[in-house]
């Protein structure tokens, strides 16, 4: 595997830092990994270099370029990182998103992976990109993101306490989409950011992975 930093131009015109690991050998498709709140992470390094050890070809947007480059924000800073998430215009987060997806599309299919605010912006993403699949780990914002359905494969994972997404909400993803795989662990918010040892629930982190591997290879035909 080799990793990094490159630069991404989207369509209209703005240039974005990303983080860009690649496998070793023949990639099995393309991966697009949305943020938390709190911008680049080392975490989400870490997630990005892991898939691409997995065999794709991972890229991670700094997504908070367009409002402010070069922010990461520390995870107990709610306010801040609360904050800078509201300043995201959705144009933008599309543009950027398409850029990355296209950086890494190496004619093997693309699929984006969010976790958090990310997670909402992938199911968002299912009904306007044209993706192999999204994969939405504990994603927010859910009634308006998934509104307008999949044109693609979808994956969820909830936490049985997560605030964000208690039952009703869960329950209106399925009708949005019906053939979406939804799994639900008995954990809270951010349960997979093995970087928050007061959120980490590593059963429900290393099930939620497996199934991931599992869904993307599928979708991929790998």
């Amino acid at each position: 595997m080799s990793e990094q930093m490159i630069k991404v131009t989207a369509e209209d015109g703005h240039t974005f830092d990303a983080f860009r690991a690649t496998p070793d050998g023949e990639s099995k498709g393309g991966l697009v990994v949305l943020q938390e709140i709190f911008g680049m992470t080392e975490q989400l390094k870490n997630i990005t270099r892991a898939w691409a050890a997995d065999g794709y070809d991972t890229i991670l947007p700094a997504m908070y370029d367009r409002i402010k480059p070069e922010t990461v924000i520390a995870f107990d800073d709610m306010e801040s990182a609360q904050g800078m998430m509201k300043q995201f215009d959705p144009d933008g987060v599309v543009s950027d998103i398409r850029a990355a997806a296209a950086a890494v599309d190496g004619g093997k299919g693309v699929s984006v992976m969010g976790f958090c605010w990310g997670g909402g912006a992938a199911a968002r993403m299912a009904s306007i990109l044209d993706l192999t699949s999204i994969v939405s780990f504990y994603g927010t914002a859910l009634s308006n993101n998934a509104a307008n359905g999949a044109n693609c494969a979808a994956q969820f994972h909830f936490g049985e306490t997560d605030q964000h997404s208690p039952p009703e909400i869960i329950a209106e993803l399925k009708q949005n989409i019906p053939a979406a795989e939804c799994h639900v662990y008995d954990a809270g918010h951010a349960f997979a950011n093995d970087a928050r040892p007061d959120f980490y629930v590593e059963p429900a982190a290393l099930s939620a992975r497996e199934r991931t591997v599992e869904f993307l290879d599928r979708v991929h035909g790998a």
